[in-house]
């Protein structure tokens, strides 16, 4: 994978180095300096899709430690900004606090004005160039437990300290301020120089001269291993999906809708049908109440209805049930005469039932029809019902 360091200026005017670095080969892919911020742009193409590392100028960012009471809480880190108020040149309400890490009671903190903190990003924003890392560039400088680290970048020099503290500035004057502390200091201070240039000569000092490497190479390893990040809270980028992952994920998402409509429609015709079946359902038991109204209990419905049409059959003789239903179909069909009870008397050879009509015409219909067909008729009571009439007749062969 290749990585994009660019380290930006305090003001746009100001030189911004670049590397391009391959973690998977541990080489330089290119390298260069743009003669200002507003050139960056030129570095879209060599970043791709990949996000960017930027450094910022420690000098002007704060880097301090402050003491937390034992134990503290996430309600003291909120207070940290007012803890520092005094030490501050501006406005607390115009600075960002950015938490760095924590070492005990004692709390890393970098202090950053607001402004600068928008510059920076609309000056990558403008190039087309997306940063998900925002980094004080003296932490690209390699940290030594107990000791220090030089590198000189163009015409700047970073000091780092510590883990957390360090100073950057021009050469030409924080070298000078760097010789006349350690003159002062009481007891030998070991630095680690990866800077080409001469330490010797600085008193109290302890020098141990690291292998020569491109300044952006030593920083950018530095970079990508580091875990802090000015880009929090409010400034927090997104991660930005590249061009591959989104057509992807626009297909998966695709894919998971279709899905979900099949089975919200599937889900749908299968309560549909089965609506329909519990409608079915009690169409064929109104019908077999109608019809075998003596039938009682029973586990398989087919089975007992050809069961009774057996005994039925077998009842009667020539002039069965079945075969006198039969006979009488055109007569149900033309007077449209429909039984709502059957019973057959094998005995007399009868079928008595109860039948429903339009009107008074329809059984009379019914009556003459069965008689033509050979059959003798006699009706009972005749009463309306609503828009029909209900009579019992008694039909024998």
């Amino acid at each position: 994978m290749e990585q994009l360091l660019v380290r930006l200026g305090s003001r746009q005017e100001d030189r911004v180095q670049w590397l391009v670095w391959s973690a998977d080969e541990q080489e330089i892919i290119a390298s260069g300096e743009l003669p200002e911020a507003s050139q960056l742009a030129t570095l879209k193409e060599r970043a791709g899709q990949r996000p960017a590392i930027a450094l910022v100028p420690t000098c002007d960012i704060a880097m301090r430690w402050v003491a937390l009471p034992p134990r503290a809480s996430r309600k003291v880190l909120s207070a940290i900004p007012f803890m520092l108020e005094d030490e501050l040149a501006q406005d607390v309400s115009k600075q960002f606090f950015a938490m760095g890490p924590r070492r005990g009671d004692q709390q890393a903190v970098a202090i950053v004005s607001r402004e600068k903190m928008e510059d920076w990003q609309d000056w990558l924003s403008e190039a087309g160039l997306y940063c998900d890392k925002l980094l004080p560039d003296v932490l690209a400088v390699p940290h030594h437990e107990g000791a220090w680290s030089v590198l000189a970048v163009g015409e700047d020099l970073l000091i780092r300290e510590d883990e957390w503290q360090g100073m950057e500035g021009e050469l030409s004057w924080l070298l000078p301020a760097f010789s006349h502390r350690l003159r002062r200091a009481e007891s030998l201070t070991t630095v680690h120089n990866y800077a080409d240039m001469e330490l010797s000569a600085i008193p109290n000092l302890d020098v141990h001269t690291a292998d020569l490497e491109l300044p952006m190479h030593v920083m950018a390893k530095e970079a990508i291993g580091s875990s802090f990040n000015l880009l929090q809270n409010e400034y927090r980028i997104k991660r930005k999906r590249t061009g591959h992952l989104h057509q992807w994920r626009v297909a998966a998402v695709l894919a998971v809708v279709a899905l979900t409509t099949s089975l919200v429609d599937k889900g749908v015709s299968i309560y549909q049908l089965s609506q329909q079946n519990d409608q079915l359902s009690a169409q064929i038991d109104q019908a077999v109440k109608a019809g075998f109204p003596n039938l009682g209990t029973y586990r398989d419905l087919r089975l007992k209805i050809r069961s009774e049409m057996a005994q039925m059959q077998q009842g009667g003789g020539s002039a069965s049930m079945l075969a006198m239903m039969g006979e009488l179909t055109n007569a149900f069909a033309t007077s449209e005469v429909k039984p709502q009870t059957l019973r057959f008397d094998a005995s007399r050879t009868e079928i008595r039932m109860q039948a429903i009509g339009k009107n008074f015409e329809s059984l009379e219909q019914f009556k003459r029809q069965a008689e033509s067909a050979g059959f003798e008729i006699e009706q009972g009571a005749i009463n309306n019902r609503d828009d029909a009439v209900i009579g019992t007749v008694a039909i024998r062969g």
